[in-house]
């Protein structure tokens, strides 16, 4: 993926409906339901694994990497918590 071609915050929603609509990675819908019974709406929930998304989608920009999906899905355990959060 070139610089030029980075997912928009729309992108990135579509592509985590993406992947509840097709069970894969199952990580994802497994967040959405654990984030919905803790109270959150499901909008929110999904704005936040598109920011766990995001991440990765930076990464692999920036670095000329590959997707990494085993940091994907601990970005997506902490969540509501955001990763940046952490940083400090």
């Amino acid at each position: 993926m070139q610089n030029d071609e980075i997912m928009t915050g729309d992108m990135l929603v579509e592509t985590v409906e993406n992947q509840l609509a097709e069970g894969n990675p199952i990580k994802v819908k497994e967040t959405l339901m654990r984030l919905m019974m803790t109270g959150t709406p499901r909008d929110e929930a999904i704005q936040m694994i598109a920011c766990a998304l995001s991440i990765e989608v930076f990464d692999v920009a920036k670095n000329e990497g590959s997707f990494d999906l085993k940091r994907y899905s601990e970005n997506l355990n902490a969540l509501p918590d955001m990763p940046w959060d952490f940083e400090d």
